[in-house]
């Protein structure tokens, strides 16, 4: 999950595995696998930074959960 801020200023989480897109048109708009859409605060390359990131750790707790010994 990525933290997010909707336009009114309130936060929220968002499934990062469900993202499709991310445009900037200028507002950012983030559209869901199920076609749902979010605008948000964050420019773009936040948006996909926090993706990043959040994969990054996802990876990195896979590696130290993993038997070790093969």
């Amino acid at each position: 999950m990525i933290s997010l801020t909707r336009l009114n200023g309130s936060k929220f989480w968002l499934n990062a595995e469900l993202i499709e897109t991310v445009e900037a048109t200028p507002d950012v708009i983030i559209t869901l696998t199920n076609g749902h859409k979010y605008v948000v605060r964050e420019t773009a390359e936040q948006v996909v930074e926090a993706v990043w990131e959040y994969r990054n750790r996802a990876l990195l707790r896979a590696r130290e959960e993993e038997p070790h010994g093969f």
